[in-house]
């Protein structure tokens, strides 16, 4: 392998673990516990995760956006949670990633935004429906939900373009 090969592992490696560990971060750090529905929290953890995908794609997102919010379930005492958030949101890690690989404009962050809305939505209702074993109570969960990602969206959109642009004046390779 040559040399160039290996530092661009190391390069992803490092680049995955520092948003794993900003995911786990933010969502640890900022987050508020929600008095209706089945509890959840509203958090800031879908920030980073969201610019990772962007900026890092579709692996990079996944991985941390299921690791980092898994282990906050894991450590936080929402232990019965943490498969289906490994799961949802590393899916939604992969398709921020994979909607915005190639087409960095705001329509297509936006577009991908929405598509992890719509990946949160769907996966924590099923996750519900497994976990409470009733199709209404879940519905419950659904504002939390568009709360948390809208939230995280008009952030990261309003951040983007600053971060990109700060990335490549450091150097940073992204997708």
């Amino acid at each position: 392998m040559s040399g160039t090969t290996n530092r661009k592992k190391i390069e992803s490696m490092a680049y995955t673990a520092v948003f794993t560990a900003l995911v786990f971060v933010f969502t640890m750090l900022v987050n508020i516990r929600l008095p209706f529905g089945n509890g959840g929290l509203i958090h800031l953890g879908n920030v980073p995760l969201f610019i990772c995908a962007i900026l890092l794609g579709k692996k990079t997102g996944a991985i941390a956006g299921a690791v980092g919010m898994g282990l906050f379930d894991l450590i936080s005492g929402w232990v019965l949670w943490a498969p289906f958030t490994f799961v949802i949101v590393g899916a939604m890690g992969f398709a921020v990633g994979a909607i915005t690989e190639k087409k960095k404009t705001i329509f297509w962050y936006a577009l991908s935004l929405a598509t992890a809305l719509a990946i949160k939505i769907v996966g924590y209702y099923i996750a519900e429906l497994i976990i409470y074993g009733n199709m209404v109570a879940p519905l419950k969960s659904v504002p939390g939900n568009i709360i948390q990602v809208g939230t995280a969206s008009v952030l990261v959109l309003i951040a983007i373009k600053p971060v990109e642009i700060a990335t490549k004046k450091v150097r940073i390779r992204y997708v």
